[in-house]
Formats: C-alpha cells, structure tokens, sequence
C-alpha cells in the first residue's frame, strides 16, 4: 500500500520535472504528528518546487490534481497544508491490506534493498586486550552489534570487525605488569612498571603462568620473559572478551591483528606515501604528518624519536586496508576521547586517494550505574571496575543490551541496575518482552487458525486505526536506523509500537460473538506479534512466547 501511493508520487514528481529529478531521488511519507491531518504526510514538494519553477504549495497543488487523476483505489483524499504538506487518507481496505502484508511477509517484514548491497564494515569494541571488558565496551558491543544486524536488514553487505590492538605500549605494559606479579610470587619482588594495570585480573593471570611455567621465565632475559607474558595474557584476556561477546550474542566476521600492520609492512608503506605527497617531515628525532596543511591546529608526530609510532600510524595504515579490501562504507564506533582524531585521520585518507566522506564515526558515550539511586564510582586503570560480564550476569543479557541501546550514542547514559531488574512497565526490556509474550498467548488461547483473508474493514475503532498505523511505520523506521546509523530508533518504535497493542487490547475486545470480527482482530494481534519479533531480533532481545 505504502509502496503503492509513494510510486503515484513519485511519477507525479517525474511528470512535473520533466523527467528531470536527480539521481537517488528520494522524499518522506510519514504519519503525520497529529492524526487529524490524514494517515500519511509528503515532503516531495519542497523537495521538487525549484525544478518545476514553482511555490511549493503551488507544486503540491499540482501534484494533488495530478495523483486525482490517477483514480487510486488506496486514496480516500489528499489535503495541502501548510507551506506544502500533502497529507493523504488511505480508504479502510488500503489499510487494513498492511496487516496481510505483514502476515505474508513474517520474517521479511521490515527488510528491504536500501542500501543496495553496498559493502560495509562495521568496527566496533576494538578493546585492547589488556583487561575484561568493561561496561563502556559493552554499550559499544551493544550498539555495534545491533547496528550490524539493522544495515543487513537494510540490504547492506555488512562486515563486523574488531581491531586487535596486539601491538605498542599498552601490551608492554601488560607482559610488565603480569611478570612483576609473576616474580614477585616466587619470591623475587618487583616494582610494577610506571602506569602498569593493577586489577585482581593481573594477580590471577601471574598465578596462572606460575603453574604453567614454573619459574622458567626467572631464567630468561628480561625482555624475552615480559615478552611472553605479553603474549599469555593477550591471548587469555582476548577469550575471555571472545566470550563476554558471544554470551551477550554480539558476533564478528574478523579480528584485525595490528600487529599484522607491521609485519606486512603496512605502516612504513603508510607513511611513505604520505611522504611521497609532502605530508611527512622530521623534526627533532621524530617523523610527523603535516595537518596544518589540511586545516588542523598543529602538526602531528606519528613516530616518536624512541622510534615507537603514535596511534595514528597505524590507524592510517588500517583504513588503508579497510578502502583496499573493498569496503565503500566505512564505520567505526569510538569512545569519547576520539572527537579531536577524526578529522586528521579523515584528512590523511584524503591525501592517499581515497574518498574520505566514506568514513563514519560514532561517538559512544560513557554509561554511569546507579544502584538504588546512587553512581558506582570506578576506576579502569586502578583496577577497581565492574566489568561487563559481571553487569550482564546481573541485570541479564536482554537488559545490559538494551538499556545500553536506549538513548543516541553520542548521549551518556545513565544505568539503573534496580529498574534493569524489575518486572514492571518501567523496565523497557520488561515491556517490549511482555507485549510479544501476551500476543502469543492471546492467539494460543484464541485456539482459532489466523484467517488467510480477513475482512480488515471492520476494524474501524481509533485504537485499530492507530495500531495499523504504527504497525506499517516499520520499514522506515529500519531505514532511518541504517541511514543514521542510530539504532536507539528502532527501540523508540518498539515501545511506541508496544504503547499502541496496549491501548488497543483494553479497549478491543479481540474474541468476540462475530467470528468475522475476531478473525480480523487475531490477524492485527498477529501481525503486531510479527513486528515486535522482528524489531527484537534486530536488537539481539530474545521474544519469549509466555511470561
């Protein structure tokens, strides 16, 4: 149905241009904010009036006469508002043929070909190993995860990927922590390195190797021992975080090793390049990238006199890989200390060649937890932190993903572990979970197989109208998600989705005395119990059939 009328607009819209609207021509065909103004409000006016020369309200008038003329048996009637706002009432049968649709389509409902199968990766998480996980690595899983499943829905061709930082400081630190406990554990007491990790995690992974090893590493160079307690522990801490993330159902397609960057040479070919163009320069014993040149405030070092490389080597080197493997979108979900890092690594990508506007970055913001009312203060590097499996064993799985999918990204999130918990409406998992669960056992009790063709026009209340409405937002709501690459919207849809059925139910009676009614009642109820279950398996929340 929906469609139907957006394929009228559309060649209306062709048919005034001229045959002239640009490539990739799209508009809105939305529910209007307030009811009263028709089932579906256009855009397409205000989009076109430049191309046909006219007003947009004089544009809209030409597109309503046009549309007329068509003699649609969808249409009941079109309205202009505003400055050109074409508002369109959909005759009963139209809308009732989404709920068979709806029927029709089960599993499929809501997917669709946006993105046209475009090549996509996705990266997400990317925590060094070099601890559990934390509760800022879960919102980015979370998010990640479903934002994976949404571009797929939407016809992307999507890969999720997972960048291994295995390699600089951060794991010399780890192996120097690791054998500082481990020696100090056979009676040789070491000093830990300046900014070394403290966690319990530590004192765990020592006693571990001295079961495995003895004191064999004692009678190793310093170096070499370090060296392998690198390695023991980033091994260890990565199963461990490969399985928070499939406990949690957050799956990769690919861990990129960084230190793969060094040993293909990929850096060192980075920069090259970069020097080739006359972006790279020494001074002072370190090797730079000349940003100011591409608008930054200051140049940056990207190999320190020490001869270690900044951070930003290698992330120049790795989206390098990212453009030659194929990928024409680009995304990557960061935390909050990355707002400055965009644009130079954009700008660097620019210089090798590559089409810098294919680059996305997320921001995810911090999350604070608050039990009974009070944060939990936490501190990463002194080891006092609750990790995310600790808060998903808790709250549950279903509840640490989508209280973490609540709000955009970019805002910080406050956790209530109590609320997370409850068996109430104030628990949105709780909500969203109880309304599929009460679908499946009003249908199941109904004991009557849902009618192939019921009469949709007798469901004429405003409760049913409302619902159907809703119910036929869907599509566009997993589109706006991928498009925006925001998946806290298909979770809003969900809970208004679900404030719909619930209206409907107290004031619908679903099993009647007219066989004729129920059946069209039991076919909405089904075909919102689809919906519920789709737009939950998009965010990785299991859809129980009975609470």
């Amino acid at each position: 149905m929906k469609i139907e009328l957006k394929n009228l607009i559309f060649k209306a819209s062709q048919d005034l241009c001229g045959g002239n609207l640009p490539a990739g021509f799209d508009f809105e065909l939305l529910p209007p904010k307030d009811p009263s103004h028709g089932d579906l409000a256009c855009n397409v006016a205000m989009k076109i009036s430049k191309i046909v020369g006219k007003n947009p309200r004089e544009t809209a008038l030409a597109i309503q006469k046009q549309i007329e003329a068509s003699q649609s048996s969808i249409l009941d009637g079109i309205e202009i508002a505003g400055p050109g706002f074409i508002n369109f009432r959909l005759k009963k049968s139209a809308r009732g043929a989404v709920v068979l649709q709806v029927i029709q389509s089960d599993a499929a409902f809501g997917s669709s070909d946006f993105g046209k199968g475009l090549k996509t990766v996705v990266e997400f998480v990317s925590a060094n190993p070099t601890g559990p996980l934390t509760i800022a690595h879960g919102r980015q899983a979370a998010i990640g995860d479903c934002l994976v499943r949404i571009l797929r829905a939407a016809g992307f061709d999507v890969k999720a990927e997972y960048y291994l930082n295995d390699a600089g400081r951060q794991m010399r630190l780890l192996g120097g922590s690791v054998f500082a406990r481990y020696s100090s554990d056979l009676g040789k007491p070491k000093e830990l390195p300046e900014d070394g990790y403290k966690g319990a995690y530590i004192f765990d992974l020592a006693k571990d190797l001295v079961q495995l090893k003895g004191d064999a590493l004692l009678k190793l160079s310093e170096d070499e021992a370090v060296a392998q307690c690198t390695d023991y522990a980033k091994d260890t801490i990565m199963s461990w975080i490969k399985k928070d993330l499939a406990a949690t159902h957050c799956h990769f397609d690919n861990f990129y090793s960084e230190r793969t960057l060094y040993t293909e040479n990929k850096v060192e070919e980075a920069l090259q390049l970069l020097k080739d163009r006359g972006y790279i320069f020494e001074s002072e014993g370190a090797v730079w990238f000349r940003s100011t040149d591409l608008g930054d405030d200051k140049d940056r070092v990207v190999k320190k006199s020490t001869g270690e490389y900044t951070y930003l080597a290698p992330d120049i080197a790795y989206h390098m890989t990212k453009y030659n493997r194929g990928f024409r979108k680009i995304v990557n979900l960061w935390g909050p200390d990355h707002h400055g890092y965009i644009p130079r690594l954009k700008a660097a990508c620019q210089v090798l060649g590559y089409d810098a506007d294919k680059i996305h970055v997320g921001i995810v913001q911090l999350s604070t937890l608050f039990r009974k009312g009070e944060p939990l203060k936490m501190s990463t590097r002194a080891g006092e932190f609750i990790t995310y499996k600790e808060l998903y064993e808790e709250v549950g799985i279903d509840a640490a993903r989508l209280f973490f999918v609540l709000r955009r990204q970019e805002s910080h999130l406050d956790f209530d572990l109590e609320v997370a918990k409850e068996k109430s409406a104030d628990n949105p998992v709780y909500y969203l979970q109880y309304a599929h669960a009460r679908i499946c056992s009003l249908i199941e009790k109904a004991d009557r197989k849902i009618s192939e063709n019921p009469d949709m026009s007798l469901l004429t209340t405003q409760e049913e109208g409302d619902l159907i409405g809703m119910i036929s937002q869907f599509p566009d709501y997993v589109r706006q998600s991928a498009d925006t690459l925001e998946p806290y919207r298909v979770v809003d849809y969900l809970r208004q989705l679900s404030a719909s059925f619930h209206k409907f139910y107290s004031q619908c009676r679903v099993v009647t005395d007219d066989p004729a009614l129920t059946d069209s009642r039991l076919a909405l109820c089904k075909a919102t119990q689809i919906v519920l279950r789709n737009g939950l398996q998009l965010l990785g929340i299991s859809q129980p059939t009975s609470m």
